[in-house]
C-alpha cells in the first residue's frame, strides 16, 4: 500500500485522533485537543479521561460522557424529530398483504432446470417489445478546466437529462420541479445541498428542501406546492432500486383526477403557439379547484439504477407481470439475475473508480455492482457476455412494467441511453409526457 508516514491510514493524521477504526480501516480524523492523543469519541481507549464514557441510549454508534447524557438527549442528532404535515407513513409503500409473501431463494440455489426455466419465461414475456433502447445523448460541451473526472462525469449526466427534458419541452417556467433524490447518494441532482441551497433564493425562483423519505412522502401536503398550484414535474437521476417505484406511487399513485378534473391531455404546444413557453399558464389548469387537493403532474424524467434493489411490494408494474403469466416468484429471480448486466464490467468499473476516487469530495459514493452468483451446475456453462445479456433483459422486463404503469395513467412513456456506459453502467433513462389529445 502507498502513502505517506501520516497519510491517515498508515499513521494518524497531524493533530488528529491516534484511536485506528478497523471498520474504515484508517485512524480516526476528529480533531484532538492540546497535548491530547485521542478525541473525546476515544478518550477511553488511551484512558486520557477520568470522566467514563457510554453508548448514547437513542444510537449506540457513538458515546458519551456519563455525566453529560442528560444534556446530550436534548440535542442529540438522532433524537425523533417531530413528523412534518407532508409525512404520511408508508403512504407509497404499495400493498404487503399476505398472499405476496415471498420466499427469497437466491440464485446459487437454483437448479440448471429452474433456471432455464426462469430464462424461457424472460424471454417470452418479452416478446413484441422493444429489442433495443434509443441513444439520445443531449450534452453541451463542458469544458471547465476546474472540473475534475469526477465532477465531469456527473454534470455531463446531468446535462443530458436536461437536454432530454427540453427536447420533451419539459423545461419552461411556471412549473415546479420535483426533484427526487432519494437513494441518489448526497442528492446533488437539485444542487449541492446546503452550499448552493441559499443561492436559489435570489434566483427568480422558490427552492425547498424537504428531508423525508420518499415512501412517507404525501406531495399534496406540501406547504410550496398547495400555495402554487403549479403543475410538477418529476426529476431523478439513479433512483436507487425499489426509490424509483416509490417516486411513481409519490408522483401518481394518490394524485389522481377526479372526473370532472381536465385530463393531463391539454399541453400547449411551441410550435402551436410561437413563444408560448415564456408566459404559459398552468397547465392543466388549477382555476377553479382548491389549492393542495390535486397534484398535476405534467412529465417525468428518470435516470434508473440498481434493479437488484428492487422490492415486489413496492413495484408499480405488478399488473404489467401478471398479465405475462408472471408473479412475485418471477419477479424476485429476475430482480437478482438484473445484477448479471454490469458482471462484465467489473474490471473496468474498478479501474473507474480508482481514477475517480482521487477526485472525490465529502464523502461521494458510487452505486454499487453486485453480481448475483451463478449455481455450481452452471458455472463455467454460461458466459460473461450471455449473463450480461439476460441481466439486461431482466432490467427491460422490469422497466416495462413501470412503463405500463405510467401509460395506463395517460402518459407516453420511452426509455433511452442518455449518456454512455464508460461515463455510467446505469445509462438509462425514462421519459414520460402526457398523451396527446
Amino acid at each position: 500500500m502507498k502513502g505517506s508516514a501520516a497519510d491517515g491510514v498508515l499513521a494518524p493524521l497531524p493533530g488528529r485522533c491516534a484511536f485506528y477504526v478497523v471498520k474504515k480501516k484508517r485512524y480516526c480524523k476528529m480533531i484532538v485537543g492540546s497535548g491530547k492523543t485521542f478525541c473525546e469519541e476515544h478518550a477511553n481507549a488511551g484512558e486520557e479521561s477520568d470522566k467514563k464514557r457510554i453508548p448514547c441510549p437513542l444510537d449506540p454508534k457513538h458515546t458519551v460522557f456519563e455525566d453529560n447524557l442528560a444534556k446530550h438527549l436534548k440535542k442529540c442528532n438522532s433524537k425523533e424529530k417531530p413528523k412534518p404535515i407532508y409525512y404520511v407513513k408508508d403512504i407509497n409503500a404499495g400493498s404487503a398483504s399476505e398472499d405476496e409473501t415471498i420466499e427469497e431463494i437466491t440464485i446459487a440455489e437454483r437448479s440448471k432446470e429452474e433456471l432455464d426455466e426462469l430464462i424461457v419465461k424472460l424471454k417470452t414475456a418479452l416478446k413484441g417489445m422493444q429489442p433495443s433502447l434509443e441513444t439520445r445523448y443531449q450534452n453541451e460541451p463542458l469544458n471547465d478546466p476546474k472540473n475534475g473526472d469526477s465532477a465531469f462525469k456527473h454534470l455531463e449526466q446531468q446535462a443530458s437529462i436536461l437536454g432530454n427534458m427540453e427536447v420533451l419541452e419539459l423545461l419552461c417556467p411556471n412549473r415546479c420541479y420535483i426533484c427526487l433524490e432519494f437513494g441518489a447518494g448526497k442528492g446533488k441532482l437539485s444542487s449541492t445541498r446546503f452550499k448552493v441551497d441559499g443561492k436559489h433564493k435570489n434566483a427568480g425562483s422558490t427552492f425547498d428542501r424537504l428531508q423525508v423519505d420518499i415512501q412517507h412522502l404525501d406531495l399534496r401536503n406540501v406547504p410550496l406546492l398547495r400555495e402554487k398550484g403549479l403543475p410538477g414535474i418529476g426529476v431523478g437521476k439513479h433512483l436507487c432500486g425499489a426509490a424509483t417505484d416509490l417516486a411513481l406511487r409519490c408522483l401518481f399513485e394518490h394524485n389522481c383526477f377526479d372526473e370532472d378534473d381536465e385530463p393531463p391531455t391539454k399541453r400547449v404546444k411551441p410550435h402551436q403557439n410561437e413563444g408560448a413557453c415564456d408566459d404559459i399558464k398552468p397547465v392543466p389548469s388549477t382555476e377553479g379547484r382548491e389549492t393542495g387537493k390535486k397534484l398535476i403532474v405534467s412529465g417525468l424524467a428518470i435516470a434508473l439504477c440498481c434493479h437488484h434493489r428492487c422490492d415486489w411490494r413496492h413495484y408499480v408494474g405488478k399488473e404489467f407481470f401478471r398479465q405475462k403469466g408472471l408473479g412475485p416468484e418471477e419477479f424476485v429471480a429476475f430482480q437478482r439475475m438484473s445484477s448479471w448486466a454490469t458482471c462484465g464490467m467489473r474490471k473496468f468499473a474498478s479501474k473507474i473508480t480508482e481514477k475517480t476516487s482521487e477526485h472525490k469530495r465529502d464523502g461521494e459514493e458510487e452505486h454499487e455492482i453486485s453480481e448475483e452468483a451463478l449455481p455450481d451446475t452452471l458455472k463455467g456453462l454460461m458466459s460473461v457476455e450471455d449473463r450480461e445479456q439476460i441481466g439486461r433483459l431482466c432490467k427491460r422486463l422490469i422497466d416495462h412494467g413501470r412503463l405500463y404503469y405510467l401509460q395506463q395513467k395517460g402518459f407516453k412513456t420511452s426509455l433511452k441511453y442518455y449518456t454512455s456506459r464508460d461515463v455510467s453502467l446505469e445509462n438509462v433513462l425514462l421519459t414520460a409526457v402526457p398523451t396527446s389529445s
